[in-house]
């Protein structure tokens, strides 16, 4: 009779535990993200089958009665890779020095306009790494249409972020000025560019998947079938639409001295010209949104991208309005950001390291070779236009420096040298709106004595 007690004892152990680590695998969880840039919500169903897959977020196994159940974790803990918070502090760090010391060497400012330098990578870093947060964000959906009204809400607060802090309102560090005519205003930017992508991708990633089975690479291509049709009709289309449209001559108008209005026209009647004049992306833009609503700086000034005096040779076309940022290139930046879904897959699906970084590693290189391909053929690489070629190169070169990180912070521990890029890609968001659009310098040099130039930099000796 004691032997059968305890041995009722000892089931009632073995289920209780079972039970427990089914229950962990059903708890709602949700992260609330600090915005597309940093961090990420992860949805989950209360209903979720008892026996359903892990959080391979981890890179961990499974969990029955008979493995020993891992030490608790904070909720932070096993919602994050710390790789994916590293490669976006490394991505503001890239930009804050690119932003601050482009001007003194111009290999790490934009390329004018063919080719890519290291500030070029900037913008596809941050998309990529949006794409692959979302497929965390969304690993489990048990509600589609309120998935989809949240993606909306967020993208629209960001969007709007982007109009007040890319939209003119602040004038700039020295001025010490705010407000702008609505009519003026600038409507696309960053924040807007990032929000776009982050909207289009995610309602793919809640609408657009298959219920294939996955267990090597080449079946993720079939379960996200129809996420890579999207992609490939957005490129095909863009790159139509950018070699194949004819752009007709246009002029603009600046102002003048005394206030008077100067009208330049530019001579175009071409196709297909990927020019800074007569190219597709500029006319349409111009169209659709406006030629007053676009980035206004000399594309051709002498200190080019700083602000500077024109050449005496300028072309009419040099203070037009463009935007780098534009409604139509923004396409590119969508398919930008479903590639880094699809690395994102990976990580759903492939619970080993070595099975993650090899579908990591074989789709980078097969970009890059891709897109130099491309380039090579007149393609070129360029970054205002945001071609095809450049988005391939970005992407590539996105997956390989991720990959990288991945394997040195997540599977091989080296956490402390990294522990500041990891601050702040957690707060990437806040750093891009206090340093990359000047709200902090202009902060600073707000507070002078008696005469602006007197002011907190000038007193520690950084500049007037």
């Amino acid at each position: 009779m004691a032997r059968l007690q305890e041995a009722s004892k000892g089931i009632a152990r073995r289920r209780g535990g079972g039970g427990a680590c089914v229950r962990r695998h059903r708890r709602a969880t949700t992260s609330t993200a600090a915005g597309a840039m940093g961090g990420y919500e992860l949805v989950r169903s209360d209903d979720a089958p008892a026996a359903g897959p892990p959080d391979l977020e981890l890179g961990g196994g499974g969990c029955d009665s008979t493995t020993k159940a891992p030490p608790p974790r904070s909720q932070g803990a096993r919602q994050r890779l710390v790789s994916l918070d590293v490669f976006r502090g490394i991505t503001v760090l890239l930009m804050i020095i690119v932003d601050d010391a482009g001007a003194f060497l111009p290999a790490l400012n934009h390329s004018p306009w063919d080719g890519i330098t290291i500030a070029d990578f900037v913008m596809p870093f941050f998309l990529f790494i949006v794409g692959v947060s979302l497929t965390l964000a969304y690993k489990r959906v048990p509600d589609k249409l309120e998935a989809t009204k949240k993606a909306v809400l967020r993208a629209l607060k960001l969007f709007c972020l982007g109009l007040v802090l890319q939209g003119g309102f602040f004038h700039g560090v020295h001025s010490l000025t705010f407000g702008v005519d609505i009519t003026k205003i600038r409507l696309m930017g960053i924040l807007q560019r990032i929000a776009i992508a982050y909207l289009l991708a995610a309602i793919c990633e809640i609408w657009l998947k298959g219920d294939d089975d996955v267990d090597r690479g080449l079946d993720l291509l079939r379960r996200y079938r129809c996420q890579l049709i999207v992609a490939l009709l957005l490129s095909t289309m863009y790159t139509v639409i950018l070699h194949g449209i004819y752009v007709p001559d246009w002029e603009y108008q600046i102002s003048g001295p005394g206030s008077t209005e100067k009208s330049l026209s530019v001579k175009c009647e071409v196709r297909g010209d990927t020019g800074p004049a007569c190219n597709a992306v500029g006319m349409l833009d111009r169209t659709i949104l406006g030629i007053d609503h676009l980035y206004r700086r000399p594309e051709c000034s002498i200190n080019y991208p700083q602000n500077g005096p024109l050449p005496p040779d300028a072309p009419s076309w040099c203070q037009a309005p463009f935007d780098p940022e534009g409604l139509l290139s923004s396409a590119m930046a969508i398919v930008t950001c479903l590639i880094g879904l699809q690395f994102g897959h990976a990580i759903i699906h492939f619970e080993k390291h070595k099975g993650r970084i090899i579908n990591w590693l074989i789709p980078s290189f097969s970009m890059l070779a891709l897109a130099f391909s491309m380039d090579f053929i007149g393609i070129r690489m360029n970054k205002p236009l945001y071609t095809i070629s450049y988005a391939l190169a970005t992407s590539g070169a996105a997956g390989l420096l991720f990959a990288g990180i991945y394997t040195l912070v997540d599977v091989y521990g080296f956490r402390k040298p990294t522990i500041p890029m990891e601050w702040m890609g957690k707060h990437a968001l806040m750093i891009y709106v206090l340093v990359a659009c000047n709200i902090l310098p202009m902060f600073i040099h707000g507070f002078y004595w008696r005469e602006p130039k007197n002011n907190l930099l000038k007193f520690i000796g950084v500049g007037a």
